[in-house]
């Protein structure tokens, strides 16, 4: 796990993975594509896995990297800094998403 230990190895590695879509936050609160100016919804979205970077001398240099799938096939990866200087519309559309999947989650466990 070496190799994943920094951001820009990160992405590398994920992007060897396929996931090669660069996604953003609108103002609007929906995800959009920079490769292909698609849009999506939280529900179009399944966050396959997330990583944490913290920075080594400043804690504000601290990252997410959420990997990405959508509905339509689309993979890639959306960054956020973390804590403090974390985009507030990337937290609410990360939170939608998650809801959405606890919510499918608990339907099929019935």
């Amino acid at each position: 796990m070496d190799e994943m230990k920094t951001l820009a190895s990160c992405i590398n590695k994920i992007t060897q993975d396929g996931y090669v879509e660069n996604f953003k936050v609108t103002d609007e609160g929906h995800l959009r594509s920079l490769e292909t100016e698609k849009i999506y919804r939280p529900e179009d979205v399944h966050i396959i896995n997330f990583f944490r970077f913290e920075g080594e001398s400043d804690p504000s240099d601290s990252a997410i990297l959420y990997v990405i799938e959508t509905s339509d096939g689309a993979k890639g990866s959306l960054s956020d800094a973390y804590g403090m200087y974390a985009d507030p519309n990337i937290d609410k559309f990360i939170k939608e998403v998650e809801d959405i999947s606890k919510k499918h989650a608990t339907e099929v466990n019935h």
